[in-house]
């Protein structure tokens, strides 16, 4: 037999019915849900068992959020201040480690995976597993206040691409083993096989078809066995005995629900505020940035040891009654600054996790108020604390169905469901009225990707919206929803993760403030649309001007000498434009004029690009007379397709 590229190939031709069979069969996708589900399980066994090994590591004990301000054992003359340098020390870890492997890795992961199975097919990189267990683990076990439910998700969710991609299946089937992983990570991390599907179909897939829900369950349902068989089956939180005493509680269960709502909303609204301070304040290379900014975090975690790690010992006893009105808010307001902060510095970990706590601390601290003020009408504390559990997640992921499910399983209280459904209805009707974006859809859109739009394909959005209209063709206004938005130089670095010419360069000219320029191409070969992610060197009102990278062996600078009408977005402004290239003598004189405003780049730039340099005018100069550079214009009549733009030595 022979292969699409002519080369013989090695499957027999039992194996190629075989990869048939599972590629195209019910049975086969029934069997390779196992596969992933037990691949899940395993894998949330491990990141556990990582998570357990770098907290002893960095603190000394099991779960530091219980032990107060203890002493590292390893470590006694230090006393609490240890806990200053644990963040540090993982931050210096983990960073590296993203930002060479895997930056996709930062953050909480579960946006990711939804931007996968919705924009990308379901691929998600292979290192993408292990990186991710590896930092969330650092993180978590130096003690980024962060859930592990969002690592194991995209953990899971990258294992299904994987075997998807390896059995050659189809986009729609590709989806489902994406969502089979997500959905086996949540079983086996909670204990919970009836959210792992519902938790995958609401937020991943966004849909509920048979097909799809019966691969998802089978996952969850092996990998539940796999963790139950290792971490054992016991119930998350017990509580004995836990009913609303008078249907008028209901009343109060409704006002809960808009209180837990709004702290719903309110974590959305602080967590990404306090990733844009951090992007505004950071100026120095991201693999440093956890690093340092584990410093904030040790400091906040020498005043609050109760925010080190997950934090579940500290959840379970804010619901069973061991902690104060005052301390109760004291915690909720800590969570939601640490939380944020290990986020914002460049952190990896869930969200999941401090969603529940905000709602334990939010909830319980709602119940002591409301029995102190009726107590023989009202119950304990303890059940107005799950019910906040459930509220904030709803408030904060807009997702009721997992939310209602999962606080289910994890206390095993039936006799609360009519008062958790009560309240998650109204945290998401909360949530809906006082923000567009989900706590993770809310990353996506600011990154300019909206999940809800139809996918199309073309270049640049043409959007009055986001200012500077265009006299583009028709065929350009067809959308890249993941350019629809305008970003911050560090959102459009993110999209060049894959781009190490333009990722090393926007590291290099966003120290000192670089102007960025969206640039999208069509390739020669494929025809397919791209986007590149370059530094402006020049600018002015009208036109802005950019170097070639590796002189004219780079694929967009060929591509638009050939096709040089386009669209580019700077700053807030997208343009219809026309590349230029210019001159010998007009790349000279770009160079001269660059060098003395940006002298630590100046000569990095020269170096990437395979010219040294010895600070003279005239050597930049000579320099850049050998550098291609290309000027955008604005386009002020439209050009066919056929037609070339003459001019320069480039060519």
């Amino acid at each position: 037999m022979l292969t699409q590229d002519g080369r013989a190939s090695r499957t027999t031709p039992t194996q190629e019915r075989a990869g048939r069979w599972l590629r195209e069969s019910s049975p086969g996708l029934a069997v390779l849900a196992v596969l992933i589900g037990a691949g899940a399980g395993l894998g949330a066994i491990a990141f556990r068992w990582l998570i357990a090994t770098f907290t002893w590591l960095f603190s000394g004990h099991a779960d530091y959020s219980a032990a107060g301000h203890a002493a590292h054992p390893w470590l006694p003359a230090l006393g609490p201040w240890f806990v200053l340098a644990a963040p540090v020390l993982a931050g210096l870890v983990y960073g590296p480690l993203m930002d060479r492997f895997a930056p996709e890795a930062r953050g909480h992961g579960v946006p990711e995976v939804m931007y996968a199975v919705a924009r990308r097919s379901g691929r998600i990189p292979g290192q993408v597993s292990v990186v991710k267990a590896l930092a969330s683990a650092l993180c978590i076990g130096g003690g980024g206040s962060v859930g592990r439910e969002g690592p194991i998700v995209q953990i899971g969710s990258a294992l299904g691409s994987a075997f998807g991609r390896r059995f050659r299946l189809a986009e729609p089937r590709l989806r489902i083993l994406v969502a089979c992983g997500a959905a086996g990570g949540i079983a086996a991390t909670f204990n919970a096989p009836m959210t792992g599907p519902i938790f995958a179909m609401e937020l991943i897939l966004g849909s509920f078809a048979v097909e799809a829900f019966g691969a998802v369950a089978l996952s969850s349902v092996t990998a539940s066995v796999v963790g139950r068989a290792v971490l054992g089956d016991e119930v998350f939180l017990r509580l004995p005995g836990a009913r609303l005493h008078h249907p008028a509680e209901y009343l109060l269960v409704a006002l809960l629900g808009v209180l837990v709502g709004g702290v719903g909303v309110l974590f959305i609204r602080v967590l990404y505020r306090v990733e844009d301070v951090c992007d505004w304040a950071w100026r120095g290379p991201e693999w440093l940035r956890p690093g340092i900014g584990g410093l904030l975090l040790g400091t906040l975690l020498l005043v609050l040891p109760e925010l080190y790690g997950v934090g579940y010992p500290v959840l379970r006893g804010a619901v069973e009654g061991r902690y104060l009105l005052g301390f109760l808010l004291i915690l909720l307001v800590g969570k939601l600054i640490a939380t944020s902060l290990t986020i914002g510095i460049g952190g990896s970990g869930g969200v999941f996790a401090p969603s529940l706590f905000l709602g334990a601390m939010a909830g319980t601290a709602f119940g002591v108020v409301v029995h102190h003020l009726l107590p023989s009408a009202t119950t304990s504390p303890a059940a107005y604390g799950v019910i906040g559990m459930g509220a904030a997640f709803a408030g904060a992921a807009r997702a009721p169905i997992t939310a209602i499910v999962v606080l289910f399983e994890l206390t095993g209280q039936y006799s609360l469901i009519l008062p958790l459904m009560t309240a998650v209805v109204i945290a998401t009707l909360v949530s809906q009225a006082l923000s567009r974006d989900t706590i993770y859809t809310g990353k996506l859109r600011r990154r300019g990707i909206d999940l809800d739009a139809p996918r199309e394909q073309g270049p640049l959005l043409n959007s009055g919206a986001h200012g500077g209209g265009t006299n583009a063709r028709p065929a350009e206004r067809t959308a890249m929803k993941e350019l629809a938005r305008p970003a911050r130089p560090s959102r459009l670095r993110r999209l060049a993760f894959r781009l190490p010419i333009t990722f090393y360069r926007l590291r290099m000219g966003w120290l000192l403030g670089q102007r960025f320029v969206l640039v999208a191409h069509r390739g020669r070969r494929s025809g397919r649309w791209h986007q590149t992610v370059l530094e402006v060197i020049d600018h002015d009102q009208q036109t802005c001007t950019v170097a070639a990278g590796f002189g004219t062996a780079s694929d967009w600078y060929r591509n638009l000498r050939q096709t040089p009408d386009t669209l580019i977005q700077i700053g807030t402004r997208q343009r219809s434009v026309t590349a230029v290239p210019l001159t010998s003598e007009q790349g000279g004189a770009l160079m001269a004029r660059y060098a003395p405003r940006h002298p630590l780049v100046a000569p990095r730039l020269c170096r990437f690009m395979g010219f040294e340099v010895d600070g003279s005018d005239h050597d930049y100069r000579e320099v850049g007379q050998r550098i291609p550079f290309l000027r955008f214009e604005p386009r002020t009549s439209p050009v066919g397709p056929g037609q070339q733009t003459t001019g320069g030595r480039h060519g």
